[in-house]
């Protein structure tokens, strides 16, 4: 669509024809354009070019490297409008959440900003006469950060910002779900260098790069010696494969990953309060958050008020264009996250469960889209599949009588 490619336009995100990724909106499955893919033999010289930076930036002042992340930071306050609205047309989060993302990049560079003049080291008292020591911390070196598509900016930015106060270069693999915020997100880094130029101070090139691809670019990155601590965030079994292979030559990891998480509700309970934090919690992004709500453990007292408020509220969810002011629950990222949504709720009714609320495809003027009413399951006890997480709006319910049984679940 021409607004699609208005946005792009404003962030200076220029797509390639002869690109062999193609990038599609889960509001209407159409095409954003296509985009140029690294290989997994690219790999080694972005390296090098991050190391090359890394020696440069590890000499300058940290909270004149605290000015650069000041300067990032205000360029993403002029862009958030535009960047909130690229990530919503890229992965399908309501615009409210895309453009609270983009805040959340905002509020870390504040934090950077001033952390980089809190790197305390201290100062220990010696046994001989008139020495002391002096502890110093250093930078680690090039950082890479593997990102998934349902915080397509924002995780970035959480590393980004953090690495570069203390002295690190950045190369950032991001999904390849979600390339062109990627993108966008370096020519605004470009353009607070080119300010941080301008005011007299010096910044290496490539210093931040991207790196588009797939899992064998990934895996080509995690494998490489030249990244001393990798940021990978995705599912469990992606970061058991990169925690192993990053120990296995003595590098650090940090990893954010999947949750299946459960909140019980107790006799005591606001009922109208719970069930506003069990729809948030559980419909929000589509399901598709590692915090989003997916089981359900309430005291058998109260279920009979609950379930019944619960299922009127799942009724009166707007599901459509993210775009659109209103809207609370967008589309799934892409079919394949519809298919597996349904494949869950099949197993869950083979299981003993049963869809009290939603679970079916929502038909809507965007049609190209992979809309759906979240599903509401009640479950007779916590099976298989219950604890399973399944990246989509997948709520399952059960009761409890006592709060050590509730906890044991």
């Amino acid at each position: 669509m021409a607004d699609y490619q208005d946005t792009l336009k404003a962030l200076d995100v220029k797509t390639d024809a002869k690109g062999t990724l193609e990038v599609f909106s889960p509001i209407d499955d159409s095409s954003l354009g296509k985009v140029k893919e690294h290989a997994p033999g690219d790999v080694a010289a972005i390296a090098r070019n991050a190391q090359n930076a890394f020696e440069d930036w590890r000499k300058v002042p940290a909270p004149v490297r605290g000015e650069f992340v000041r300067l990032l930071g205000e360029e993403l306050r002029v862009a958030k409008d535009d960047l909130g609205k690229l990530t919503t047309i890229e992965c399908g989060k309501i615009l409210s959440e895309g453009l609270g993302e983009v805040q959340e990049m905002i509020d870390i560079c504040d934090f950077a900003v001033g952390l980089s003049r809190q790197l305390y080291g201290l100062t220990i008292g010696s046994e001989r006469p008139e020495h002391h020591m002096r502890e110093v911390w250093h930078p680690l070196g090039p950082v890479g950060i593997i990102s998934a598509f349902n915080f397509p900016v924002a995780v970035w930015c959480w590393n980004a910002a953090i690495a570069l106060v203390c002295g690190n270069s950045i190369v950032w693999k991001p999904s390849e779900k979600t390339p062109l915020t990627a993108l966008a997100c370096q020519k605004l880094f470009d353009k607070a260098a080119a300010k941080f130029k301008a005011a007299g101070h010096d910044i290496p090139d490539n210093l931040s790069q991207v790196i588009i691809g797939g899992r064998e670019v990934g895996a080509a990155m995690v494998d490489h010696p030249a990244f001393p601590l990798i940021s990978a965030t995705g599912s469990v079994p992606m970061g058991r494969a990169v925690g192993q292979a990053v120990a296995k030559r003595l590098g650090r990891s940090l990893l954010e990953l999947g949750g299946n998480n459960a909140l019980v509700i107790t006799p005591s309970a606001d009922l109208d309060m719970a069930v506003r934090a069990i729809l948030f919690g559980a419909v929000g992004t589509a399901g598709q958050r590692c915090t989003t709500t997916r089981r359900l453990i309430v005291h058998e007292d109260i279920y009979g008020s609950l379930i019944p408020a619960l299922q009127k509220a799942y009724e009166q969810i707007r599901i459509g264009n993210p775009l659109e002011e209103g809207t609370l629950v967008g589309p799934l990222v892409d079919h394949a996250a519809l298919d597996h949504m349904m494949e869950a709720l099949e197993l869950a009714m083979e299981q003993g469960g049963k869809v009290i609320a939603g679970g079916e495809r929502a038909h809507s003027d965007w049609d190209g889209g992979a809309y759906v009413h979240p599903a509401l399951v009640e479950m007779p006890k916590q099976t298989k599949i219950v604890c399973k997480e399944t990246f989509a709006p997948i709520l399952y319910v059960m009761k409890y009588k006592t709060l050590d049984e509730a906890i044991a679940l």
